[in-house]
């Protein structure tokens, strides 16, 4: 269930809640209404915590200071998170040194930023048949050029295009 919304107070269904007084005390598994009386008698509200449990979670407190703070946490782990992307790069057995050597310039900078790279060896026609151990030779070139310190998190794989490897930050 995506919870959108915080429920309290009347929006709350079920019909017992194990609830937590405004200090943090346990008061037990007692009834909706119950709680709700409670909430009202001290002048806060009663807001669902964790409806998924068995009997839901509910805290008596004030509703709008409960809601900034959930925001304000998922604010801070939204700007903790970092994607990473897998960036790619293809080169062909004929690629000159110094277009390998570019390539392999732009590989470890995305490799020091975090990021995974793809590094593709592009084969047109009979190229893909020839010997697999050549083919990790010219993968081996463009490999020994990247500067950033890194480690193979894909074995060389063949593909419809050709043989492909895949580096991330080591």
């Amino acid at each position: 269930m995506k919870r959108d919304k915080i429920r309290s107070n009347h929006e709350i269904r079920s019909l017992e809640l194990r609830v937590i007084s405004e200090t943090g005390e346990n008061l037990g598994v007692i009834s909706t209404r119950e709680a709700l009386r409670r909430a009202q008698d001290v002048g806060l509200d009663l807001i669902e915590i964790s409806p998924n449990a068995n009997p839901p979670v509910a805290r008596i407190g004030d509703f709008g200071k409960y809601a900034y703070e959930e925001a304000k946490k998922q604010k801070i782990a939204k700007s903790k998170s970092h994607t990473v992307e897998i960036k790619s790069v293809q080169v062909r057995i004929g690629t000159g040194e110094h277009d390998l050597e570019l390539k392999a310039k732009k590989v470890s900078e995305w490799v020091s930023e975090g990021n995974r790279v793809k590094i593709e060896l592009f084969l047109p026609g009979r190229s893909k048949y020839l010997d697999p151990k050549f083919l990790e030779e010219r993968l081996a070139r463009i490999l020994s050029l990247v500067t950033a310190p890194h480690k193979v998190s894909e074995r060389p794989q063949k593909g419809p295009k050709g043989l492909s490897i895949v580096i991330e930050k080591a």
